[in-house]
């Protein structure tokens, strides 16, 4: 959207009603902006909402009370979970000049490239420690194939597992990562009760988001 270009004060205005907006989730009264901005009355206050109204930051809501525009909202409220901004090049071999620039940011999408086919389960249990899943996490997981020894998420007579998939002619294994659980194995006759939900991608917890780790070919 295109919009007006504010004054100083305007803009000082405008920056004031968001940030307060972000820390207390509501907005300010004439009052509180009034003492913010030392206006002897709150006609000051009103000139600047109208203003902003006529400028298109501000519209009126259904209860005729002013908000931000639902476009410039998006951007202001939308732009802290956009991504992690990339500011420049860093020499890994010889030293090298600094060079800072705009390079864009990196975004779920950077690391996820098929993120409209991913979604995510909390993990309860230990059965997966040993590959780094822990009780808690959260696991992403994609509808996608599963081939031989990946990790995936399995309905199972009525229940749940995340385990890695080995499938060969005596059946279905499922095995965990953690030597206190035991295998378990579906035999063929029972294949069609047993559903793939998806396929483990990656997880997140409070160290970060971790990528899924190459299966190990079998030597």
């Amino acid at each position: 959207m295109d919009l007006a270009q504010l004054t100083r004060k305007q803009k000082e205005f405008f920056d004031y009603i968001v940030d307060y907006k972000n820390e207390h989730s509501v907005w300010p009264t004439y009052r509180e902006i009034a003492d913010a901005f030392d206006y002897k009355s709150p006609n000051s206050v009103t000139q600047n909402i109208q203003a902003l109204l006529k400028k298109g930051y501000l519209i009126r809501g259904d209860d005729d009370e002013y908000d931000i525009h639902p476009d410039l909202s998006d951007k202001i409220w939308g732009a802290k979970s956009s991504g992690i901004p990339v500011k420049g090049m860093i020499a890994a071999g010889y030293l090298q000049e600094a060079v800072e620039s705009d390079l864009g940011s990196i975004t779920l999408e950077t690391l996820f490239p098929n993120l409209d086919s991913l979604f995510a389960l909390r993990v309860s249990g230990m059965s997966m420690k040993d590959e780094g899943i822990y009780d808690g996490d959260f696991v992403l997981l994609m509808d996608s194939d599963l081939q031989n020894g990946d990790i995936g998420a399995v309905l199972y007579d009525g229940e749940t597992s995340l385990k890695r998939i080995y499938q060969d002619k005596n059946g279905l294994r499922l095995e965990p990562a953690n030597e206190e659980y035991d295998d378990i194995v579906v035999e063929p006759d029972v294949f069609e009760e047993v559903r793939i939900i998806g396929k483990y991608i990656g997880h997140v917890n409070k160290t970060g988001i971790h990528r899924a780790v190459p299966k190990r070919k079998a030597s």
